[in-house]
């Protein structure tokens, strides 16, 4: 398996973090679009890292559009002679409508013309095809020559999208690179539903799952002490309560019989109650998302669960003492 670390958001701190990541052995450095841009910290990345892979893990896909995220996905892996990869998610209708004041409609099928539109700009920069994309939500029909970049060597990035239920899942499988399973899942679901729709999705569509990533990450919970792991569950416990509320992803919930839970979330989410959506987890449905335990024991739970499944996982402890880090990182991508 390839290993996924984190890469800071602050521009100051992103080089010399992605610097470190590559000398200790990990092959990606990732950012998310939570607080900050998830781009500019990569671009400081690949000034300071010459083999690191560069992922954005997740950019907000509906925030922008098909052009805009063409453009800086290809001067990032041009940037970074071929190391970036553009992983895509929907965010939730309230985000798109409400917080970026763009327009929300049918997400997986509006996912799937996107990720077709953005390379069918980049056939027009790459390829020299004439740019006729005429969509149902997004039409690009004028790229003249002072707008094609001149730096093509590198060719066009990856795309790797982040998915949960079925529909985005299909999606990821007909037209990504790759996709992103979100924290918020279990293994059960993992394995009884999301790699078995990939496999047949990727088959009927006559594409090499060789060729394709599924990139695993559990919430996580690392300690050394009962201390530390207690307060690493109190942060994830609320973790899992915000994504659980969320109705998109009520299916996971309901794998293991937990039909009730996700509305009582969504009701206390509305009513911004997060400290009482915590206390709604047991402690089983905690430890069912969760991998816990120390450095060791979660990297042998990962490759117990993952080893000949998935092809990335991420394993974002990199404050371990460098000789059993790099053990640890040695353990995992030889699963």
């Amino acid at each position: 398996m390839k290993i996924d670390g984190r890469i800071p958001s602050g521009l100051a701190e992103a080089g010399p973090a992605a610097r470190a990541l590559e000398a200790a052995g990990y092959d990606c450095g990732a950012t998310a679009e939570t607080k900050h841009d998830p781009f500019l910290p990569l671009a400081a990345a690949a000034l300071t890292t010459t083999s690191l892979e560069l992922l954005t893990s997740i950019t907000v896909a509906f925030a922008r559009n098909p052009m805009t995220l063409a453009q800086v996905a290809h001067d990032l892996n041009a940037g970074s002679s071929g190391r970036f990869i553009l992983g895509l998610g929907t965010q939730i209708a309230p985000h798109i409508t409400r917080r970026f004041s763009m327009p929300w409609s049918h997400p997986a099928p509006r996912m799937r013309e996107m990720i077709s539109a953005m390379h069918a700009i980049w056939d027009a920069w790459y390829d020299g095809k004439p740019l006729e994309f005429r969509g149902e939500f997004y039409t690009h029909t004028l790229m003249t020559p002072y707008f094609v970049p001149e730096d093509l060597q590198y060719g066009r990035p990856r795309i790797m999208l982040a998915a949960v239920g079925p529909g985005m899942t299909k999606v990821a499988a007909e037209v990504a690179d790759g996709v992103l399973c979100h924290s918020f899942t279990t293994p059960k679901y993992m394995h009884e539903v999301t790699i078995p729709q990939i496999e047949q999705t990727l088959a009927a569509g006559g594409r090499d799952r060789k060729k394709f990533d599924i990139v695993a990450q559990l919430f996580t919970v690392v300690g050394d002490t009962d201390e530390e792991i207690a307060k690493g569950l109190q942060f994830i416990r609320g973790q899992i309560s915000f994504y659980g509320s969320t109705p998109a992803y009520k299916g996971v919930l309901e794998r293991h019989g937990w039909h009730d839970l996700q509305p009582q979330l969504h009701a206390l989410s509305r009513q911004g109650k997060w400290d009482e959506m915590a206390k709604l987890l047991t402690d089983e449905v905690v430890e069912t998302f969760a991998v816990i335990g120390t450095a060791e024991q979660v990297a042998d739970k990962l490759v117990k669960l993952y080893a000949g499944k998935v092809d990335r996982t991420g394993f974002p402890f990199t404050d371990l003492d460098p000789d059993r880090q790099k053990a640890l990182l040695a353990k995992l991508k030889s699963a």
